[in-house]
């Protein structure tokens, strides 16, 4: 960037050091370099002024691929002067020496030509290739494809340029085509996202099975275990009822023979007082019956003795008398 301050008579530039500077008078080059500054009479010389700095130009590209598909590219290429006199010979580079600004448009110049190899190198690379191929590439194989075009450019390097760097920040397909293509991943997606719900949901309902069988295995352990219980509670009644029919049928045979020989004795008794009677007179025996049957009258309030009965008693001890042999 330079300055220009107008005073009578003569004009003083300063610039800066970006800037490389030239001042022509008589059509010879009387002053050149960097950083100059000087007085001038504008009436007699003319100058010019070229940036030494990095310079950045954006661009958008659009190609086609070979089957016939539309691709854009975005990006920016990184130049700089490598040879400021080629370049002044071939680029105008004059400033208005009143204003101090480039009287042409040297840089757009510039900008068109760098423009103009990229969407020739764009075009060259993208339409030999598939879209498909190009995308899968991606912008890497777009960026070295253009930096390797232009650095060799045989119009960029007659003027005097130098590429630094060639920089791809998208690549990209038509809105329609992107769609178009998106479509079979989306699917595939789709796809993968269903059968992973799918193999979810299976797996799902083969844990619910297991619960379940585990369930119904538990239920039928239990249900044996319950009936081993009931059969074994039924054993235990079982043997506990002949246990108690045993005791009763033991007590009982004891108690029956407790009575035969309570009766075996009775009879063997009685069977001892009648022997005892054997060969009694019969005088003797009615003497006892009477003396028995007394003991078992509480009183008497009157007593008829007659024939009759002295001979029926007398009959029915005769009857109990044993008989002798």
């Amino acid at each position: 960037m330079i300055e220009i301050r107008r005073y009578p008579f003569f004009h003083h530039l300063r610039s800066d050091a970006s800037s490389h500077v030239m001042k022509f008078a008589g059509g010879n080059r009387q002053l050149a370099g960097r950083g100059l500054s000087f007085w001038f009479r504008p009436e007699l010389v003319s100058i010019m002024e070229l940036p030494l700095d990095d310079r950045e130009l954006p661009y958008v590209v659009n190609a086609r691929s070979s089957d016939f598909q539309d691709i854009m590219a975005q990006g920016s290429v990184m130049w700089r002067i490598s040879d400021v006199d080629t370049l002044a010979n071939r680029v105008d580079f004059s400033i208005d020496l009143a204003r101090g600004h480039h009287i042409g448009t040297p840089l757009d110049h510039i900008g068109s030509l760098l423009a103009s190899q990229i969407q020739q190198a764009a075009t060259d690379y993208l339409g030999a290739l598939d879209v498909r191929i190009a995308l899968d590439k991606g912008v890497r194989a777009l960026q070295r494809a253009l930096t390797e075009h232009v650095r060799q450019a045989p119009e960029l390097d007659s003027l005097g340029i130098e590429i630094i760097a060639v920089h791809v920040a998208n690549l990209a397909p038509t809105p329609d085509l992107a769609r178009a293509l998106q479509t079979p991943t989306f699917e595939r997606i789709q796809q993968e996202a269903d059968e992973a719900t799918f193999a979810r949901r299976a797996q799902a309902v083969e844990k619910e099975q297991a619960i379940a069988e585990n369930e119904l295995n538990t239920r039928i352990e239990l249900a044996r275990r319950e009936r081993e219980l009931i059969d074994h509670e039924a054993e235990n009644a079982r043997q506990r009822a002949e246990g108690d029919a045993v005791a009763s049928e033991i007590e009982t045979e004891s108690e029956a023979q407790g009575i035969r020989v309570l009766e075996g004795a009775r009879t063997a008794a009685e069977r001892e007082r009648l022997a005892a009677y054997r060969g009694v007179e019969l005088q003797v025996m009615f003497g006892l019956a009477a003396q028995e049957f007394a003991s078992k009258l509480q009183s008497i309030d009157h007593l008829s003795i007659t024939p009759e009965l002295v001979g029926s008693l007398a009959n029915e001890l005769a009857k109990l008398t044993p008989k002798r042999d």
